[in-house]
């Protein structure tokens, strides 16, 4: 059974954000179709980011499917915030909301009308959150500590990626951190098909060639 379509998301935090709208319509004319919003808060992550503010001044600029990734404290709270700015879908962590609370959390977050994502950190067993995939869009794994760009990719994430992808075939699972043209043939080969990438797409070359050459590749 075929895996969904590949997908390079470019991550935001790399931007140039005193030239934002330039860098929106670059990664429209690299053929992007999906972007990633990381959103911090300084408490769950050791950095701040943005909140709606920006991402409703980034859906201005563009029609691409914003995904935003809250990597925040209380992401519950803040999900009708998000999703009434223009986030498209939006990424929770088990993490933030625990065990007991997952369920309703995400009976939250899809009442917003935003798809809804499960992040978790490089050492969180995903297979213990397996009864809930069914009720959400994607899962994602982060291949490095959530809170600054530019780590180097953990390879040990990797056993997580193929064990939910031989659970789950038809799932989308995204992987984000140190996602750069060296590691994306290990995470395809491993089932992910949603990439998001940062530092190296807004500094390569030849950013539709980066899309490309992802993008039309096989698992």
């Amino acid at each position: 059974m075929p895996t969904p379509p590949i997908h390079v998301l470019p991550s935001l935090l790399s931007a140039d954000f005193g030239h934002l709208a330039d860098d929106l319509k670059m990664c429209e004319d690299a053929g992007a179709t999906l972007l990633h919003l990381d959103v911090m808060d300084g408490h769950f992550v050791p950095n701040i980011s943005f909140g709606p503010f920006i991402v409703d001044h980034i859906r201005k600029h563009t029609n691409l499917h914003l995904d935003v990734h809250l990597m925040i404290s209380d992401p519950v709270r803040y999900a009708p915030a998000f999703r009434a700015a223009g986030a498209d879908a939006i990424t929770i962590h088990v993490e933030a909301v625990g065990p007991r609370a997952i369920a309703d959390a995400i009976k939250a977050v899809r009442a917003t009308g935003a798809e809804v994502g499960l992040a978790f950190n490089p050492d969180t067993d995903p297979e213990l959150w397996f009864p809930h995939f069914s009720a959400v869009d994607l899962v994602m794994f982060m291949t490095v500590y959530p809170g600054f760009g530019g780590q180097s990719f953990i390879p040990q994430v990797r056993a997580f990626i193929q064990k939910t992808r031989a659970a789950f075939p038809e799932l989308d699972i995204q992987v984000d951190g140190g996602i750069n043209r060296e590691t994306i043939s290990d995470v395809l080969a491993d089932g992910a098909n949603r990439l998001v990438a940062g530092s190296a797409f807004f500094g390569d070359a030849d950013k539709a060639g980066f899309i490309q050459d992802a993008e039309q590749r096989s698992n």
